[in-house]
């Protein structure tokens, strides 16, 4: 991978249109259109922190759509540096005229989240520009780490900033099991553009390589290699499990997207196939289980 360039002169397109006047709204409609499960997460929030978690999952959906809307690395990486200066500014004015930085730079100053969690999450996500393979389970886990689990991190900071420190380590496995889970959801777009999240030390240990687990439907190595990214994912949710009882409710709303992701995993386990994109959930299933769980908690 190239060195990010230090400056960028213009901002990056936003996914959706920015002639929206009000920034509260486009962060919404960014949210609900390309995180569906994380802004129905957020609705069983305070209605006074919900701005801030829909910005945090906004900004978490623009990043990962910025591999979408490039034909090269650089403009991708001149992107991600952009948002970088404009998290590390202290300027009066930082982000106007850009309805998510606008409404993300006010979140981060409101509820003073860390910067650096930002810059790190920047930089792991320039991993998605390219085509490495994933090299390790060790790295998979750190993108995983610096991503999600930050992501988890952040808005449980937004939600309660005296309990949040004590969760970080459950949020680095939450955050692992999901966002293994999302990249088993992903495999079919991922595997035509011939990127590969699935690490290469796993792939040899079921007997295939990066190559020709993106090649044709996979050869006779892919089913072992998605059923031991399945296992590495169940390991990761069932380690956030055994400590969710101990989530107090200020936190809950952080974490809700966890029942889907154990129910995406069931499903994953039975008939659906990740290879072939058949892994879903109903939208009334996923309704019906973000309530029960905000409702009941993981006691």
């Amino acid at each position: 991978m190239c060195c990010s360039p230090k400056t960028a002169p213009w901002p990056p397109r936003l996914s959706q249109s920015t002639e929206v006047t009000d920034p509260a709204k486009t962060v919404i409609d960014m949210v609900r259109g390309a995180d569906h499960d994380r802004y129905l997460s957020a609705l069983y929030a305070p209605a006074e922190k919900r701005d801030a978690l829909l910005a945090l999952y906004a900004f978490n959906a623009e990043i990962a759509g910025v591999r979408d809307r490039i034909r090269e690395a650089l403009p991708g990486e001149v992107r991600l540096q952009w948002w970088r200066d404009i998290i590390a500014s202290d300027a009066a004015d930082a982000g106007a005229g850009h309805p998510l930085a606008e409404v993300l730079v006010a979140a981060i100053r409101r509820h003073d989240l860390p910067r650096q969690a930002f810059d790190n999450y920047l930089e792991a996500r320039v991993f998605d520009l390219y085509d490495d393979p994933m090299p390790s389970r060790t790295d998979l886990e750190g993108y995983c780490g610096e991503t999600a689990s930050a992501l988890i991190q952040l808005a449980a900071l937004v939600l309660d900033k005296a309990e949040a420190p004590r969760f970080a380590e459950l949020a680095g496995h939450a955050g692992c099991a999901q966002a293994i889970t999302g990249l088993l959801l992903l495999l079919p777009l991922h595997r035509a553009r011939g990127q590969c999240y699935v690490p290469v030390d796993i792939l040899v240990a079921v007997g295939t390589s990066p190559q020709e687990f993106l090649s044709g439907d996979g050869g006779p190595g892919a089913q072992r290699a998605v059923a031991a990214m399945i296992a590495l994912a169940q390991e990761h949710l069932v380690a956030f499990e055994r400590g969710a009882a101990s989530l107090p409710i200020s936190l809950r709303p952080a974490f809700l997207p966890l029942v889907l992701t154990k129910a995406y995993l069931a499903a994953m386990s039975g008939k659906a196939s990740p290879l072939a994109g058949t892994a879903r959930l109903s939208a009334l299933r996923r309704h019906w289980l973000l309530l029960r769980k905000a409702g009941r908690g993981w006691g």
